[in-house]
């Protein structure tokens, strides 16, 4: 039987994964939409591959590409009028075509247990998930995976410094700091598209480590004497956070990063110990340390911005 899947924002390095992964089984077609398609890597043009044009609010060209999905995976990262206004518009055409299933973009962090206004970037997801349970035919899949490991060690979370192998951390050093590989994540994503019962919440992770765990794996892979700068407490983390954002609100770069990392390591948002990881014993997650070893010293900071696919 052959199963048609959706991609839309095919052009994105996340979506590059799950499109590499669909193709390595020879019953799968994928339907791409994107704004560009010359933005379409190369290495996933495939006669299998079918691309659509179009902008996310132009619903006619949507409709044209949900048509005849068997599931559709949403691949959007953007602004809140993306993430909320044109994945309704998706989803909507999800269940007027008939389309059964609509996976939500979004896969960090546990977001089921967050109050609007919490962590503000995971508001979209919480919007888009009550919106599906208004739907009558199509079913939301929400796939959560922890934090990604990728980002975490990039410069965007300000955690190492590679220059002088130091990593900084707030709280006590012995928090849980859940996360999955970027590649892992692609692969669950593929297993949940290709699972005709996977509807839900549906929770899978690579690896659990504290700061200090990361640390000292990251010893043990390079070779190199790393150093531990601890910046305050997760009270202090609290206040620095709130106070930044009031200081500036508009620089949202400024401190975002600070709101993820709270959440991220005061338990709140923990995937938790009930996963779905041996509902696809066909995926081989990678934990911290083995994520390292994927890369060399040189390159591992950078990691983020490398497809990997």
């Amino acid at each position: 039987m052959v199963l048609t899947v959706g991609i839309a924002g095919i052009t994105g390095k996340f979506a590059h994964r799950v499109v590499s992964h669909l193709l390595k089984h020879f019953n799968v077609i994928i339907r791409g939409y994107c704004r560009d398609s010359s933005k379409v890597s190369e290495s996933i043009s495939s006669e299998k591959v079918t691309l659509f044009k179009g902008d996310a609010f132009e619903k006619e060209a949507i409709h044209t590409f949900a048509q005849g999905c068997d599931v559709l995976i949403c691949c959007y990262l953007g602004d809140n009028k993306l993430m909320i206004d044109e994945q309704k518009i998706l989803i909507d055409a999800c269940e007027q075509l008939g389309v059964p299933r609509y996976i939500t973009s979004d896969w960090a962090l546990d977001y089921t247990k967050l109050k609007l206004g919490e962590l503000f970037p995971k508001d979209p997801v919480i919007h888009v998930r009550a919106y599906l349970t208004t739907k009558q035919k199509v079913k939301g899949v929400h796939i959560l995976i922890g934090r990604f490991m990728e980002p975490v060690l990039s410069p965007f979370f300000n955690i190492l410094d590679p220059k002088t192998n130091s990593f900084r951390f707030w709280g006590e050093g012995d928090e849980i700091m859940e996360g999955t590989a970027d590649d892992t994540a692609a692969q669950f994503t593929t297993a949940v598209a290709r699972d005709p019962e996977a509807t839900g919440v549906i929770r899978f992770l690579g690896g659990r480590a504290t700061i200090r765990e990361i640390v000292q794996s990251y010893e043990k892979v390079y070779g190199v004497k790393a150093n531990l700068e601890r910046l305050g407490s997760l009270d202090d983390l609290y206040k620095f956070m709130h106070e930044t954002r009031a200081q500036n609100p508009a620089d949202i770069y400024g401190y975002m990063s600070l709101f993820f990392y709270y959440y991220w390591i005061n338990g709140q948002t923990f995937v938790g110990l009930g996963l779905d990881n041996d509902r696809y014993p066909q995926v081989k997650p990678i934990n911290w340390e083995e994520y390292m070893r994927q890369w060399p010293l040189e390159q591992f900071p950078s990691s983020y911005f490398a497809l990997n696919a």
